[in-house]
């Protein structure tokens, strides 16, 4: 059961499903933790787009930002951990990040357009999930924490796409985005039966 006709975000090709939200509320506590894994990820990808591309200005003053950003989030996401009592322990991936990851060229320069387009669905992705959280999460608290958090991952998505939009001819990354979107949906089509952000 989708929850639109169509994706809310135009990045994105399917909207997440109902039954997700129904599976991150009553697990939340899951959720939390899974959020912090995902904060600090986003900060490595960051970080290692930085240090692979050294050498593109742009790109490693945008991602430096970005980078610094994750994680403050993660930080935030810590405290709230701590504030329920619940470790910062290690959890199971979810089938999501390594399949969109496969999908990446191992040959430059596809590899750098393929990396960021990739971290824009993503970002894409936790925005959209973020907000769906700020609407449905019983605990309000929680629930505006979330909420605060949208307009940046709304942010970084955009960001991750104009540097792809920099650095590439706009009609290959147009091309290429519509084949990776129509993929990211694909994978979250079957919900993973364990509660993660990505699942």
């Amino acid at each position: 059961m989708m929850l639109h006709k169509k994706a809310t975000i135009n990045i994105l090709k399917e909207p997440t499903q109902a039954a997700w939200i129904e599976q991150a509320t009553n697990n939340l506590d899951t959720i939390l933790l899974d959020h912090s894994h995902c904060e600090r990820k986003a900060a490595s990808v960051a970080l290692n787009l930085m240090f692979r591309y050294s050498s593109n200005a742009i790109l490693v003053r945008k991602l430096t930002a970005i980078a610094q950003e994750e994680l403050e989030h993660f930080e935030q996401v810590n405290q709230w951990l701590d504030k329920k009592n619940i470790p910062l322990g290690p959890l199971s991936s979810p089938p999501y990040g390594a399949k969109l990851k496969s999908t990446i060229s191992t040959k430059e320069p596809q590899r750098l357009l393929d990396s960021l387009l990739v971290a824009a669905l993503i970002e894409a992705r936790s925005h959209e999930r973020l907000g769906l959280l700020g609407n449905h999460c019983p605990d309000e608290d929680l629930a505006k924490f979330y909420r605060s958090l949208m307009a940046s991952e709304a942010r970084h998505y955009g960001v991750y796409w104009i540097l792809a939009d920099t650095y590439f001819e706009r009609e290959l990354v147009q091309k290429r985005l519509e084949e990776l979107s129509i993929i990211e949906s694909e994978i979250l089509a079957k919900l993973h039966p364990e509660a993660r952000i990505h699942s």
